[in-house]
């Protein structure tokens, strides 16, 4: 019978609830589907053909809802037994009202494999959702409870582990929740105890294969990464939830715009997915500015860093960075290395981009822009290669001081593994059109709101700096504004990397293609195939013969057929509307693009005419 309840509500949520009405406006009869949620009543016009598959579906949840009645009444009456915890746990009534206040929250992508976990045969093993704070793992695990069904609900506890908590603590709480019939448990922020890493082992190899169901989330997701690599061997279901992609973040967000993406992008922000969590709460986006944007980096990273570290076997997993902790400096480096990352960079952006041709491109579209507000002819003017020189040596200036600090390459190293672990970075490695030289690191980072945040602030120190005192306050605005259109220039490139290599399956590769002299932004060679498809990246909504000069070049595009292929496509994504030329480049919009993604099949595409190949974008 617990099966049966259990299947019909089940059935029953998945669906719609609420009423049909009728209404008649102008002499014309018109149907509403009418519903209430969250105290909020809602109504929505149904479209021909829309009425009779939503009336279907309405009475056949009554029909179920009649059913689920019946056999609960026939259900015995069970009565928890009162438990005395030493830890944090909340069920019964308490546990819905924690719940409450999610129903109509988005889920995050990721979502579907904690419910593949909670409702599938598998034991012997725990599930870990994890990733860098403010990306959604309470709020998961609230959604989780909230969408359960009441039988399940009534074996189901939370714990919020503290600092004071230890694994033997939890232990004898766990023993406890088992006796009394509970089988599934929610523990939030388990790395807080200090003995979490070093004694996991206890949830997989004890509870779990006990038949519970234990669902372990914290914010040091390091410390799971630590475990996983021992005491979880083979035992755990990692969730990340770190990366949160364009299209992930438009939808719960409700934003359609890139830029904004490239601004705040990398956390969730308040009134949406923020839970318990009054430093959130207090300001809305996680980098509003350059202090917004350290603190972030001192909490969720450095110290996520440091405290696993601290954790694991006693500290002795520090390393080469131990001499760094023991003199209180390893927060210090750690935010160095990430700010010199930045540095670097910006220094790429000044060199490849802000002294190129696309410099006399955006002077000339200055020049021609419709807004009389926003037209200038101020890039006409500046002294770039000046101008340019003079960032570049402050930049030069700064890298050098903070090398002299005593940070040595082998502390980079052991700290950019720790990064890559937190999945803050990425390495995308550029690859040449020589078949024979050595791929080249490229970092991105999975946080880009992070990273702009950090060269906005660079940017207008520099702005500031004495050197720029001969220039009026005009053309300081407008080096800086074009600085950082460059700069959102390359994140958008950046950005359309990484989301499209994570969404790469085994037989796609991506990345960066440069020659002696100029680069495609992208390329996703299908190794099955053989063949390959180039792109140029631009943030601009313009359609301008510059753009795709590169995808033009005969010897350019006849290296690259050598390596990888013939070409089956040739793409420039923007922020305008899609358009094939006849010279066979395609324009595609980049946000939909980004979209679209995880689409990766390479299949013929007919458009105006011209036979194409290449993703669905």
């Amino acid at each position: 019978m617990k099966e049966k309840i259990q299947e019909l509500e089940r059935q029953i949520a998945a669906l719609p609830i609420g009423y049909i009405s009728k209404k008649t406006i102008n002499g014309k009869t018109r149907y509403y589907h009418q519903w209430t949620e969250n105290g909020k009543k809602h109504s929505q016009y149904l479209r021909d053909g829309e009425l009779e598959p939503l009336q279907e579906q309405i009475e056949q949840r009554k029909v179920l809802q009649a059913q689920l009645k019946e056999l609960q009444a026939k259900m015995p009456k069970v009565r928890q037994p009162k438990l005395d915890f030493e830890t944090s746990v909340i069920v019964g009534k308490g546990l819905a009202a924690m719940s409450q206040g999610v129903k109509g929250w988005g889920l995050r992508d990721c979502f579907g494999q904690l419910e593949d976990y909670l409702y599938s045969n598998e034991s012997d093993r725990v599930c870990l959702v994890f990733g860098l704070r403010r990306t959604g793992k309470t709020t998961m695990l609230r959604q989780a409870i909230a969408r359960m069904s009441k039988e399940d609900l009534s074996r189901t506890a939370y714990i919020k582990a503290r600092r004071s908590d230890t694994m033997a603590m939890m232990n004898r709480d766990l023993k406890k929740l088992f006796d009394a019939g509970f089988r599934y448990v929610f523990i939030d922020e388990v790395t807080l105890m200090r003995d979490f890493i070093d004694s996991a082992a206890l949830f997989s190899d004890v509870f779990a294969a006990m038949g519970m169901k234990i669902i372990l989330s914290g914010t040091d997701s390091l410390g799971f990464w630590l475990a996983m690599d021992q005491e979880l061997y083979d035992r755990a279901k990692p969730i990340h939830t770190t990366f949160i992609p364009y299209r992930e973040y438009s939808r719960l967000l409700g934003i359609d715009s890139i830029d904004e993406y490239i601004r705040y992008g990398g956390t969730l922000r308040a009134g949406e997915l923020a839970f318990d969590d009054e430093d959130v709460n207090a300001q809305d986006a996680s980098f509003r500015d350059d202090e917004s944007t350290r603190r972030y980096i001192d909490t969720a990273i450095c110290k996520n860093i440091q405290h696993s570290l601290a954790c694991y076997e006693a500290g002795g997993h520090f390393r080469h960075l131990y001499s760094l902790y023991e003199a209180g400096e390893l927060t210090s480096a750690i935010n160095r290395i990430i700010e010199d990352m930045n540095h670097r960079f910006l220094l790429s952006v000044l060199t490849d981009d802000f002294q190129s041709h696309d410099l006399r491109l955006t002077a000339s579209n200055l020049r021609k822009e419709r807004d009389p507000e926003k037209r200038t002819e101020i890039l006409d003017h500046i002294d770039t290669e000046s101008v340019t020189q003079r960032l570049m040596e402050l930049l030069d200036i700064r890298n050098k001081e903070e090398q002299s600090i005593g940070i040595t390459d082998t502390h980079i190293r052991e700290i950019k593994e720790y990064l890559s672990a937190l999945e803050l970075i990425v390495n995308c490695p550029i690859e040449t059109a020589d078949p024979g030289a050595k791929s080249v690191e490229h970092i991105l980072f999975t946080q880009p709101g992070m990273r702009y945040c950090q060269a906005q602030a660079l940017v207008h120190s520099l702005m500031k700096d004495e050197t720029f005192s001969a220039l009026s306050e005009l053309e300081k605005t407008q080096a800086a504004g074009r600085i950082l259109e460059e700069v959102r220039g390359r994140m958008l490139e950046d950005i359309v990397l990484l989301e499209t290599m994570k969404s790469a399956d085994r037989e796609h590769r991506v990345f960066k293609l440069q020659f002696a002299v100029g680069e495609f932004d992208m390329v996703i060679y299908d190794e099955k195939e053989n063949c390959c498809e180039i792109f140029e990246i631009k943030h601009s909504d313009k359609q301008v013969s510059a753009q795709y000069r590169h995808l033009a070049d005969q010897e350019k595009c006849d290296k690259t057929e050598r390596r990888f292929g013939p070409i089956r496509g040739r793409y420039v994504l923007y922020r305008g509307e899609d358009a094939a030329l006849e010279n066979g480049v395609q324009y595609r919009n980049v946000e939909r693009y980004l979209n679209d993604l995880p689409e990766m099949d390479i299949t013929p595409v007919q458009e105006a005419g011209i036979e194409q190949t290449g993703p669905v974008l």
